[in-house]
């Protein structure tokens, strides 16, 4: 058996939780599940427990975020020096805990992705330079231990910033299979689905300007937007703005269940993003049959098939956003094919295989530092 603390901020339950958490849980519980010992140390949060079971791995919340990284970083060097864990893994995907300079195991970095710049889009330009900082330091303080990278996107990041490519592994997520079949989409109605946080970076605005464009053209055109987060009251602000709030619903957080009804039922799912680790609403959507429109972005460009499964369009270009959208509600022949193309590409993707290859890794950082 091996022993795992893992480092993350939010764990699955976390009320700000998103793709990195998803991809946490369905690759630690299946682990924990055959047998690891999964310890995830993570931020609090309002009447959340100190300790819970979530997905079959042992969660401790070690306190809200302006103490929580120091917290985690004392009891990491604790409890490997005790001898407590055989491997931390630590999450790159928000500020890094550079777990490497006071772990005693070998460490290895999941990185879904590094914000470099864009952070200072999303939170106040002092925590933003934190980040951005602390990312400077990821290759110097990672360069004797592994990584996985999500995409490759990210890994070609990794790269850019001087980590060993050697020193690099690529894991694909996966997806759960939806429980309800694919609505053929000539006979879907012209409907967009947008699914994700509603954080600046995510340009949800450039798919709300692109829907007004759209509107005179498609009347009966709805957009559903699912999801939470801190840039909702600005969104529906800029909706009644443009006088799109009848033909748009703010959803917020919906079950699975109701996520892949919404996404079967649209012609389109968009995500005009300007950075993701790899998109995996983009592989939900494609599991009902639907055709995505997505920034140009790192990861998207690894998720969306461009001129297959969808589209990619320049960033923030709302007109080419508008153009693309346009055709796969407009073009019968179009939205057809790239529908069954959809389907046939997320087919490749699933999370047992996803944890096997972890598991595989793992056993790999184990062994390499017990050899040591």
């Amino acid at each position: 058996m091996i022993r795992v603390l893992l480092l993350n901020e939010r764990d699955p339950l976390h009320p700000r939780a998103g793709g990195a958490e998803t991809h946490v849980a369905e690759i630690f519980g299946r682990l924990a599940r055959a047998g690891f010992e999964v310890n995830l140390a993570s931020c609090s949060f309002d009447a959340a427990p100190q300790r819970a079971e979530v997905s079959g791995m042992h969660v401790e919340r070690l306190g809200r975020v302006p103490s929580y990284y120091a917290r985690a970083a004392w009891a990491c060097a604790r409890d490997t020096r005790r001898g407590r864990y055989d491997v931390v893994v630590e999450c790159l995907n928000k500020l890094p805990f550079l777990a490497p300079l006071y772990s005693a195991v070998p460490t290895l970095g999941l990185c879904h992705h590094l914000f470099g710049g864009t952070a200072f889009r999303q939170v106040a330009w002092p925590l933003a330079a934190t980040v951005w900082c602390a990312e400077r330091l990821v290759p110097r303080v990672y360069r004797g231990e592994r990584l996985v990278a999500i995409s490759d996107s990210t890994r070609d990041d990794l790269v850019r910033r001087g980590v060993n490519p050697d020193r690099i592994e690529v894991h694909l997520p996966g997806i759960r299979r939806p429980d309800i079949e694919p609505i053929p989409i000539l006979r879907r109605e012209p409907r967009i689905a947008y699914v994700g946080r509603l954080e600046r970076y995510k340009n949800v605005d450039v798919l709300l300007r692109a829907v007004a464009g759209l509107a005179g053209r498609f009347p009966a055109l709805r957009l559903d937007i699912v999801g939470r987060g801190s840039d909702r009251a600005r969104l529906e602000a800029l909706a009644r703005e443009l006088g799109i709030t009848e033909r748009t619903a703010f959803r917020g957080f919906v079950a699975d269940a109701e996520r892949d009804r919404l996404l079967a039922c649209a012609r389109v799912c968009v995500c005009p993003s300007s950075k993701e680790g790899w998109g995996l609403t983009v592989i939900e959507s494609n599991a009902v049959g639907t055709p995505n429109v997505a920034s140009d972005a790192p990861g998207l460009r690894d998720s969306v098939r461009d001129g297959e499964t969808g589209f990619l369009v320049a960033e923030r270009d709302v007109a080419a956003l508008a153009d693309r959208i346009a055709a796969l509600l407009g073009d019968d022949a179009l939205a057809e094919r790239m529908s069954a193309a959809a389907v046939a590409w997320s087919q490749r993707f699933d999370w047992g295989r996803a944890a096997d290859q972890m598991r595989a890794t793992l056993e790999a950082a184990v062994a390499c530092g017990r050899s040591r």
